[in-house]
């Protein structure tokens, strides 16, 4: 017993004298490097972006480039970012390097430097035949593109009335007035045919002794292509007043079935269209769509970049004077020669009521 407690003032008093030597005025985080520790090189990238992601941009306009997760070794070692740049055919290829210098100095280290917004200023010539700007990584990943274009911008809302007659196939296609207008066409339909047997139901707990009664069918809400429905038929009472029987007290009797009979029905494949007739070689920076609903008016939210005499390029809209959107994929028309059979439905189509 006396040992033990020997043992245990010696194991205390050992641990003291640790904690003593370990503790001193300097203590805290490690430093990163020593300080007489120096590193210059290159760090990466992996997020550029243009204009905040925006399509066009305008040859007039200032031209920014956010670069995001960024190495640069520490804070403080990030020395200078560089921009080279090269012609790619129509394009205008930037290919930022991070620049990185450590002297020893210790500071916050994230994985990651804070993202970085540069400002960019090209000359003339730099623009010169270009209709594309990229931006590649060291590893000669392109980022981002923007296109490159030589006019104004002009932002309008607004606001179409979809009438209900949208929502009957045999109306299609079917538009709104004017431009900027909604298109509904029909793509496709596909026949198929569903499978039912009568299953009597019979009523345990009557309400009302009615005189008169009539078969009622309880077709179901949804249908299975590949399963045969069993729908019961049960009584009710012919006046609307009176109620056959309690709804948890029928019985389905399903060792009578009837014979097995076909229910044809249709799916519809329809597509929904905004159409726009635009100045020509015109382009769409930015389009939105919010409050769809039939029997309401429909806000459309556009940029629409209108050229100037000096611009050489058409795009990217498939064509030239027309701009189309395809609302149920989001996306613009991408193929000309459909566009150009799209807007000939267009201009023949039926024009829905206006509100």
């Amino acid at each position: 017993m006396r040992k033990s407690f020997i043992i245990g003032i010696f194991a205390a008093v050992m641990a003291m004298l640790c904690v003593s030597a370990c503790t001193r005025d300097s203590d805290g985080p490690l430093p990163l490097s020593a300080e007489d520790d120096s590193y210059v090189g290159t760090g990466f990238f992996r997020v550029a972006v243009f204009d905040s992601n925006a399509l066009i941009h305008l040859a007039s306009d200032t031209l920014y480039m956010r670069i995001d997760s960024l190495w640069s070794y520490s804070n403080c070692a990030l020395k200078r970012i560089e921009l080279d740049t090269s012609h790619d055919g129509d394009a205008l290829v930037y290919y930022p390097k991070i620049i990185i210098e450590s002297d020893g100095e210790d500071c916050p280290s994230p994985y990651l430097h804070p993202d970085t917004v540069i400002k960019l200023l090209p000359s003339a010539d730099d623009f010169s035949g270009v209709s594309v700007i990229r931006v590649q990584n060291d590893e000669g990943r392109v980022l981002d593109t923007i296109l490159l274009r030589r006019g104004t911008f002009e932002l309008d809302t607004f606001s179409i009335y979809m009438d209900s007659l949208f929502d009957t196939v045999s109306a299609l296609p079917l538009r709104t007035a004017g431009s900027p207008s909604f298109l509904k066409v029909l793509d496709s339909l596909n026949p198929r045919v569903f499978y039912w047997r009568a299953m009597p139901s019979d009523c345990e707990l009557r309400i009302d002794m009615c005189d008169s009664t009539v078969n009622d069918t309880l077709f179901p809400t949804s249908w299975n292509i590949y399963d045969t429905a069993l729908v019961p038929i049960r009584k009710a009472c012919a006046s609307d007043d009176s109620v056959y029987c309690v709804a948890s007290r029928w019985v389905n009797d399903s060792n009578s079935l009837g014979d097995v009979v076909e229910r044809a029905d249709t799916v519809w494949f329809t597509s929904l269209y905004y159409v726009e007739e635009i100045p020509e070689c015109a382009a769409m920076n930015s389009f939105s769509v919010s409050g769809y609903a039939l029997g309401k008016n429909v806000s459309v939210v556009r940029k629409l970049m209108v050229p100037d005499e000096s611009e050489p390029v058409c795009g990217p809209s498939a064509l030239r004077d027309v701009y189309i959107y395809d609302i149920g994929r989001n996306q613009v028309f991408p193929d000309s020669l459909d566009a150009d059979s799209l807007y000939g439905v267009w201009k023949s189509a039926k024009v829905a009521p206006e509100k």
